[in-house]
């Protein structure tokens, strides 16, 4: 194992006992789910050793271990981005050290710009796949914490798990739509020509996290669950300018939703 990682490994095994299999990166607005975990012990970035923080209005800066409902399980309150001034290998950080702690299942959610016509602000989508347009790749560069050099996309987003995960919105009333997330570095919102050119590359949801997390997270093995919560209109579809505290505000009114669904599938997880 890298030296660095190691030494983040063995700090947080002192800190902490429990052996989740299941990790979640908690988006804008929706990191409150953290606060309800049973038996937690939250680990703040600043004492991690080689673990960035955060640095964005409204994100904690947290590793929160405990038990949802029984289930241990590990949730990042407040990722780090790109966009932060972090290296894109800093950024995707988290990654190597759910894997490392012996991580298989990781849920990812954000906070998205509607570029889909057919979607609304406070809409859950289940993320099918994922455009790449930060043009950076965590993976670059030496094989710092080993795995595959060309690791296989083709499945990025674990295609098993989406009838479970629709089931749960069916059964919890949600209508949970599908679709594909592009992502750019940010942190400047897409012009009107951007989302037109987003549309036609195929995006339904604009994010400025996640597909770098879910790059390692495959070269890790992860099975990767993504869930986006429609915060706006992108810009020329909304004539509203946009704000981050829109972006958070409209997350903040759909936790109920949200964690709802969160919950059902964790559950159901646990018996696959």
């Amino acid at each position: 194992m890298d030296a660095q990682l190691q030494q983040t490994i063995d700090y947080i095994r002192e800190q902490i006992s429990i052996q989740p299999r299941i990790a979640i990166i908690l988006g804008s607005g929706l990191g409150s789910f953290a606060d309800l975990l049973e038996n937690k012990k939250k680990l703040s970035a600043d004492a991690i050793p080689h673990y960035p923080k955060s640095t964005v209005q409204g994100h904690h800066g947290y590793l929160v271990f405990g038990e949802w409902k029984g289930i241990p399980l590990i949730a990042v309150q407040g990722r780090t981005h790109y966009y932060e001034g972090y290296s894109i290998e800093k950024v995707t950080y988290v990654v190597r050290i759910m894997a490392s702690l012996g991580v298989t299942t990781l849920i990812v959610t954000n906070a998205a710009g509607g570029l889909n016509p057919e979607f609304k602000p406070g809409d859950l989508m289940l993320i099918t796949d994922q455009i790449n347009n930060m043009f950076r790749n965590p993976l670059r560069g030496p094989l710092r914490y080993g795995g595959q050099r060309f690791p296989d996309m083709s499945n990025p987003y674990s295609t098993r798990h989406f009838d479970l995960i629709e089931s749960v919105a069916r059964e919890n009333q949600i209508n949970l739509k599908r679709g594909v997330l592009y992502v750019s570095t940010g942190p400047s919102y897409e012009t009107a020509a951007e989302v037109r050119m987003i549309a036609k590359l195929g995006g339904d949801a604009a994010s400025m996290s996640t597909v770098p997390e879910v790059i390692v997270a495959n070269q890790e093995n992860l099975e990767v669950i993504g869930i986006s919560c429609i915060t706006n209109h992108a810009t020329g579809i909304s004539d509203s300018p946009l704000s981050h505290e829109e972006v958070t505000e409209t997350a903040k009114l759909v936790q109920k939703k949200f964690l709802m669904l969160l919950s059902g599938i964790i559950q159901r997880l646990v018996y696959l």
